[in-house]
């Protein structure tokens, strides 16, 4: 494309398919490394390896009015680790956003674990989503025919964080319930929220619901040790129910038994018992557990990584690499 001057003399190309093919494949050939390795769309009906074609229709629901929902599952070592409880929340947003899928559960998992071998890709994420669907740029999804399930697979490297971060209170306002129990896409005030932790380089924000309770960070769980060596975290029934948090309630009695711990569970924090915890983290996929040592300025409890959060941490990722089925589902790769 020409430009000059104030931008009037600029002249568009119109380009043939091929030259839009050519310029695509040209981009991502430059790259040092292809972050997806490969990509399911049942608007085409299958998997293709060429990043030049991986592409949502701009007409799709999702797009364009954001109707629709995803989940990730992690890739680790050639396992899929808790594909199945992360496709049963997708299925369950799914339901709640009023959006059926194409094909039943047990396909989509099919689809999922076909397009994890096709990809060869050994660590990284699965990603996937259900829409609405193409059709027209209207409100209602009605004049969209079916919809939608699109997977990709993304090449991504990641290891058990061991390094605290800062983290602020969000002045961004969360979702209401019923949209924050959804893992849909409309993720405008979790992107605000980072930004603004990161404009005051910070790693992220805490979310604090109307009436003084702690909700979750921007995209993870977030939980505490408080002094008398109690890990709770925030009750699920407003916030999203993280299936990595899940399973960190289910091991973490393991501490419980040796002693470390003296109990775990679940309920409604208050900003001022937050504070006062001797120990804070976030729990996500693919961290699992991130330290925090300083929030809005203030350290958290001695300021540093506690022991408590580094056994957790070694508890989820041992889980995450060697922990029995169904958590960990080995994929099929074709050599």
């Amino acid at each position: 494309m020409e430009a000059a001057g104030n931008g009037s003399d600029v002249r568009v190309p119109v380009y043939s398919s091929s030259e839009v093919l050519e310029n695509l494949r040209e981009k991502y050939n430059s790259m040092k490394k292809q972050p997806y390795p490969a990509m399911y769309s049942s608007v085409f009906g299958g998997i293709t390896l060429d990043p030049a074609l991986m592409v949502i229709p701009i007409d799709d629901h999702m797009v364009h009015r954001g109707h629709g929902v995803f989940d990730t599952a992690v890739l680790l070592d050639g396992y899929l680790y808790e594909l199945d409880t992360h496709l049963d929340r997708f299925l369950r947003s799914a339901s709640a956003a009023k959006i059926s899928s194409p094909f039943p559960r047990s396909t989509l998992r099919t689809i999922l674990i076909q397009l994890a071998a096709a990809s060869k890709c050994t660590k990284g994420t699965l990603r996937y989503w259900l829409s609405a669907g193409p059709g027209d740029f209207l409100l209602s999804p009605a004049g969209c025919p079916t919809s939608a399930f699109y997977a990709v697979v993304i090449d991504y490297d990641f290891s058990p964080s061991k390094e605290g971060v800062k983290v602020i209170t969000s002045t961004v306002p969360m979702k209401s319930p019923q949209f924050a129990t959804m893992k849909n896409v409309n993720y405008l005030p979790n992107v605000l929220s980072i930004m603004e932790a990161e404009e005051k380089e910070c790693y992220a924000s805490i979310w604090v619901d109307d009436e003084g309770y702690i909700a979750e960070g921007p995209n993870v769980n977030v939980a505490f040790i408080n002094k008398e060596k109690e890990l709770m975290l925030p009750s699920f029934d407003k916030i999203l129910s993280g299936c990595t948090a899940k399973r960190l309630l289910a091991l973490a009695p393991k501490l419980v038994e040796k002693g470390l711990l003296k109990s775990v569970g679940t309920g409604n924090i208050t900003i001022e018992q937050a504070k006062d915890a001797a120990e804070m983290m976030y729990v996500g996929s693919t961290l699992p557990i991130l330290p925090i040592i300083m929030w809005d300025g203030q350290p958290v409890g001695e300021g540093k990584v506690g022991e408590l959060t580094l056994a957790l941490s070694n508890l989820l990722w041992e889980d995450m690499v060697a922990g029995p089925e169904p958590q960990r589902l080995a994929i099929p790769y074709v050599r």
